[in-house]
């Protein structure tokens, strides 16, 4: 039995029927990470000896009898923009390279309570502004399926150490589709929550009106069951909801008869892969078979949406990383003359090239003379995005399109022309825009092998709806069991 190819569900029942200890698991994946990282280059932090010693901890209290969390033992792999006290939070910046977070993020908080064991933290595109995880200081993670095409972004690592069987589940954090898009690109599940259902206290801010922690898990049950634990009401986080505590996993029914989903036939024009609509396709016939009402919509949403989300994001990058200034924390420069050299120095040394890109539209878009022509502009249609979405929802339970144009495409395709990088978003930025919920499944793969993601979007607080659709699709097409990481070149 490979200890790293079960799921949490799978790993939860084992410690309950004493089959496995929390220190063979943790033992395997540290096996897996020492085997694999070289290749996919997954982790900027790898707590291996930490999470052992853990493990044993957790064992000794649950032989003694001690009370435990219901996931006690089981590993799990994090985000590296999500703060972990006593441990370096990076967000893979340079600005961030020792910056060890004095407080834990309220996800954080929520999985230590559990006595999750955290494997490390994880690889990503610096401060979360990229779809591929090559604009990673560190180093560029690898797509498990072929080593030579990206994992998507900006929760790359995330995905490839999940697809890769490094750690069973993880977090990721999601602006404009950095969940959904790398699940995509490496055959997992990535679920986006409605905005404000999960604490971002803790998150790095990259847009804080869209940013959104979620769970990369390897199939749609664990996805559930990561999402119990990770929601609920945070003072902390003024931005959060209250929708008191909701078990996930009880709306996993495998019956989609009569669900009304609709398909926006804007999604599926130009620019769409042949094979990822041929697929899609596919998926939509099951549905029909499975019993769902699908009817092809009109979504005017995807022309304005991805100039809307970089007009905002940017704006509100800009604003966030104001603070990294090299005077309180972060890198600061070593030769400077005056306070202004000082702060030029250390943000030019210490931001990536994406980075600063986003930081100077980001102004520019905020500065006086462009507010009214640029971010209230892109404010205003916002709303519109929103109220499309909602009369779309009087009708439809889910809306179903591809989460990305593509499949994964090979590493530094992309680097030198930023604005075709930025149009690998247009199917995942109207989700955040709407602060609706969103989720991708794997619903097959290309010629060459490459997965193929579906995402399903729900009304808002609607998260059993979309959870059941993927969960019983996944049950019906079982793509784990006949589709793995093949680790070539």
């Amino acid at each position: 039995m490979d200890i790293t190819n079960l799921t949490v569900h799978e790993l939860q029942e084992k410690i309950k029927n004493k089959e496995l200890t929390s220190r063979e698991i943790v033992e395997a994946y540290n096996n897996k990470i020492e085997q694999k990282e070289t290749e996919i280059q997954a982790f900027v932090t790898i707590l291996g000896k930490e999470a052992l010693e853990k493990a044993k901890e957790v064992d000794t209290k649950r032989a003694n009898g001690e009370e435990l969390g219901e996931f006690a033992g089981i590993p799990i792999g994090v985000k590296d923009n999500i703060c972990t006290k006593g441990i370096k939070t990076t967000c893979s910046s340079k600005m961030l390279e020792n910056f060890v977070s004095p407080y834990d993020a309220t996800v954080m908080k929520k999985i230590n309570a559990e006595h999750i064991i955290t494997l490390g933290k994880l690889n990503m595109d610096e401060f979360a502004m990229g779809g591929s995880t090559e604009h990673s200081y560190f180093k560029t993670t690898k797509n498990p399926y072929n080593l030579n095409k990206v994992p998507g972004g900006s929760s790359g690592g995330s995905a490839a150490a999940v697809a890769a069987g490094m750690v069973p589940w993880a977090l990721g954090s999601d602006t404009g589709g950095s969940i959904r898009q790398p699940a995509s690109f490496c055959g997992v599940v990535g679920l986006k929550p409605t905005y404000g259902l999960v604490s971002r206290y803790g998150l790095v801010a990259f847009a804080s009106s869209l940013d959104q922690i979620g769970p990369i898990t390897k199939d749609v049950y664990d996805s559930a069951l990561l999402l119990n634990i990770i929601t609920g009401h945070d003072k902390k986080d003024t931005t959060s909801v209250e929708k008191g505590q909701i078990d996930y996993t009880k709306c996993l029914k495998n019956d989609v008869k009569g669900l009304k989903i609709g398909v926006p036939k804007e999604f599926f024009g130009e620019g769409i892969n042949k094979e990822v609509k041929e697929s899609l396709e596919k998926a939509i016939e099951k549905y029909k078979e499975l019993g769902a009402i699908v009817e092809e919509i009109s979504l005017d949403v995807a022309k304005y949406s991805l100039a809307t989300y970089y007009i905002i994001a940017c704006a509100e990058a800009s604003s966030n990383l104001g603070r990294f200034d090299g005077i309180r924390y972060g890198h600061r420069a070593k030769e400077f003359s005056n306070l202004k050299e000082l702060y030029k120095k250390s943000r030019s040394e210490g931001f990536g090239s994406e980075v600063k890109r986003r930081i100077i539209l980001g102004t520019y878009v905020l500065s006086s003379g462009y507010y009214d022509a640029y971010y209230k502009k892109a404010q205003q249609v916002r709303t519109l995005v929103m109220q499309e979405f909602e009369k779309a929802f009087e009708k439809y339970d889910v809306i179903l399109t591809p989460t990305s144009p593509t499949v994964a495409f090979d590493i530094g395709a992309k680097s030198n022309n930023p604005l075709e990088m930025y149009l690998s978003d247009i199917c995942t930025v109207s989700v955040n825009i709407a602060g609706l919920p969103g989720i991708s499944i794997p619903c097959g793969v290309d010629s060459q092998g490459m997965p193929i993601g579906m995402q399903l979007i729900g009304n808002k607080f609607c998260e059993e709806t979309i959870l059941n659709a993927a969960y019983t699709f996944e049950q019906e097409v079982k793509f784990r069991d006949n589709h793995k990481p093949k680790f070539k070149k």
